[in-house]
């Protein structure tokens, strides 16, 4: 204080609360100027065309077309508002990370006089965090929208059609600071879309969905060995409070080695309506009826929609399932409407709840009632945002647009291969039923997570051998975004499958900087340069095999590539073709090794010494065909296991082991020549 007195602590929650109402009205005056700012380039967009406003809340330019002068200026402003507003929001997370540590600092040294929780109470009713201001993303969102000119695809009649669709679906992780980098940089390119209940004043809708199962878990284990026809069951409600319109989900998981793709088919009901599907005395005769007579369904789809719904009816039944886990999140969509093109979404502020433990009344009750307390062991909230890639599978679309694979590129992205919130939530919330668990529960990232819920039965303890559980946990530890608790890597780059071909490409056609391009098209802060990229590569699997030192050609050997998150497809033919693979190389040195040792028995004495000479250069070539053929075979075996993508073939092998083998051969032949040569003309002065 000012005259030297001690300091209170009347003084310091004062001071507390004069610096949290400073950031807020600091953050208030900016966001107004932002606000201010777009106005003014919605109006400019609004004088240069005529507009309509379309479904997205954005702003669609009609007939007219603006210019590319227009165009540029436009964008340049939008560019220079939304890196604003990301430098306000790390303005803002800074300070709260600042009061986090001086609260907590200050009930480590005063206990008598704890308030910490009573301050976070209020730091999360800022308006930062309520929200508030997520209307500046849906505003820029629109007018990046107008300036690209979207096309609106109109939604086909009926919802029949809508039911069931085939989609790829790639999942990562983002980090919390991470957010508003990638959704602007996702804006860019395709609009923010909001569901038709939703209020168009976020840019993010509360989503919920309870699962299903049984007492022995059967469909959690089914997910999470990937067994074909695996199902997830769960009912799905979007917005604040009790649920209205409900969808009945149902995914189904096929191996497309077999050349099927998983699949989501789903309905909606009332919510009055859940309690007869969970009791198998929903309507279906009247609803079916209705279609055709309401809705003008055709027979095909209303047959659809009734085998579905008698499928999704007697599956409940059969296995008895009951309400098991259930997510809660506020997802964010990015998608040209009923353009399934490319779909995005990112969702955040993520918690899985048990929904075990309550009296379900014979279905009437089938989620926890919101007004009632959780207990520590009954939800756990994930620390990372989750970003879904959805796109249209075959056809033209078969590969992802560019700005995709920048985004995927530009390190914000960690891939978790087949990551489920359902496998997540079942594994740290009810971890005495299960049997095995995810390979991700090992990540450092998430393990002081899962502790929190009570969950600490799954993982390893702190001072384990190898940071990682057992089985397939130690097998696929390399697809650990931050590493395992033996070796963190808390600050790693955000790697996907995409990243190692970056890096690749970027040597071979690209000079050096060239990978920092793609990040700093969207976020001048992103720190991604060639040489951070490469610091974190690993050597091929060969040089650990036997005999893989003798061959250093090894396309394994000398490539480095970048660790990925994701994993190859393994098809069941893959492991017998390695074998055949190994069965012809040796059969080639088998053979090559008999065709030397006949040469050295029946070769005469008298003028043998080509033969020698020519069995003795085959022999060490055929032991060379049998050490390559082994390395071959273990080098794929551990490709195969780890299931690293890239290629895993090798184009030099066989190519300097057959030009040596060509070479001895064309010596023999010119040798032989000779010798035919010296034999025609000793017989022509003999005669």
């Amino acid at each position: 204080t000012a005259d030297d007195s001690p300091v209170t602590e009347e003084d310091f929650y004062s001071t507390i609360d004069k610096e949290l109402a400073k950031v807020e009205s600091f953050t208030l005056q900016q966001v107004m100027e932002l606000r201010k700012q777009i106005d003014q380039v919605e109006f400019d967009i609004q004088g240069w065309t005529s507009t309509t406003t379309t479904t997205t809340g954005s702003i669609s330019s009609g007939v007219n077309k603006l210019n590319e002068t227009q165009i540029e200026t436009s964008r340049n402003t939008a560019d220079t508002i939304a890196k604003s507003f990301l430098i306000l929001e790390k303005y803002v997370n800074i300070n709260f990370m600042g009061f986090h540590k001086i609260l907590k600092k200050h009930d480590k040294n005063s206990p008598q006089h704890q308030c910490k929780q009573f301050y976070i109470n209020r730091m999360h009713n800022q308006a930062w965090v309520r929200g508030d201001y997520s209307d500046v993303v849906v505003r820029l969102s629109g007018i990046y929208a107008a300036l690209r000119d979207d096309c609106v695809v109109v939604e086909k009649e009926g919802g029949a059609a809508q039911s069931s669709f085939l989609r790829s679906t790639t999942k990562y992780w983002v980090r919390t600071e991470d957010v508003s980098k990638v959704k602007y940089a996702i804006l860019k390119h395709l609009p923010v879309f909001l569901q038709k209940t939703s209020t168009g004043e976020s840019d993010s809708q509360l989503t919920n969905s309870v699962y299903f199962d049984n007492d022995q878990l059967e469909l959690y284990h089914g997910r999470l060995d990937k067994t074909p026809g695996a199902i997830a069951y769960r009912l799905r409600w979007y917005g604040a409070g009790d649920p209205k319109l409900v969808f009945c989900e149902r995914k189904t998981h096929r191996d497309t080695w077999t050349g099927e793709a998983s699949v989501k088919e789903r309905f909606t009901v009332d919510e009055s309506e859940v309690k007869q599907v969970l009791n198998d005395k929903y309507p279906i005769d009247e609803k079916r009826a209705e279609m055709q007579s309401k809705k003008g369904a055709t027979a095909e789809e209303v047959d659809d929609w009734e085998t579905l719904v008698r499928e999704m009816i007697q599956v409940v039944q059969v296995k008895q399932l009951v309400p098991t886990m259930r997510t809660q999140y506020m997802r964010t969509a990015f998608q040209i409407p009923f353009d399934a093109t490319v779909r995005i979404s990112l969702d955040t502020n993520l918690c899985m709840i048990s929904e075990r433990g309550y009296d379900t009344m014979g279905g009437a009750k089938w989620f926890r009632d919101p007004e009632k307390p959780l207990a520590d062991n009954e939800i756990t909230r994930f620390p990372h945002a989750v970003l879904e890639v959805k796109l249209e599978l075959g056809g033209a679309n078969a590969e992802p647009p560019q700005w995709v694979t920048d985004l995927q590129n530009s390190g914000m992205l960690y891939e978790v291969h087949k990551f489920s919130k359902f496998i997540h939530g079942c594994a740290a919330l009810l971890p005495e039923y299960v049997r095995s668990v995810p390979y991700w529960v090992d990540d450092a990232s998430i393990r002081d997570s899962i502790l929190r819920s009570g969950g600490g039965r799954i993982l390893v303890k702190q001072d384990h051998e190898t940071g990682v559980g057992p089985g397939a946990n130690e097998v696929y530890d390399h697809l650990l975004p931050f590493g395992n608790v033996k070796e963190p890597r808390l600050d790693a780059k955000g790697r996907t499958a995409n990243t190692a071909s970056l890096v690749k490409g970027a040597e071979e056609s690209a000079p050096k900087g060239v990978a920092a391009v793609t990040a700093n098209q969207y976020y001048a802060d992103a720190d991604v340069s060639d040489e951070e990229l490469m610091n974190s590569t690993l050597r091929g699997c060969c040089e650990d095999t036997c005999a893989g030192w003798m061959f250093p050609f090894c396309s394994g050997y000398n490539d480095d590539i970048l660790t990925p998150t994701s994993v190859q497809k393994i098809e069941p033919k893959i492991f017998f073709a390695n074998e055949r693979t190994f069965l012809h190389w040796l059969h080639s040195g088998v053979t090559l090794y008999t065709i030397a040792a006949g040469i050295l028995a029946f070769a005469s004495d008298a003028n043998s010494m080509t033969a020698h000479w020519y069995a003795m250069a085959l022999l060490p070539i055929s032991l060379g065909f049998c050490l390559y053929a082994l390395h071959l075979f273990l080098w794929r075996s551990e490709k195969i296991k780890t299931r690293i993508p890239g290629r895993w073939d090798d184009s030099r092998g066989p190519l300097i082991l057959g030009t040596t083998l060509c070479c001895v051969l064309f010596i023999n032949f010119v040798m032989k020549c000779k010798e035919i040569r010296k034999y025609n003309s000793l017989s022509g002065h003999e005669l």
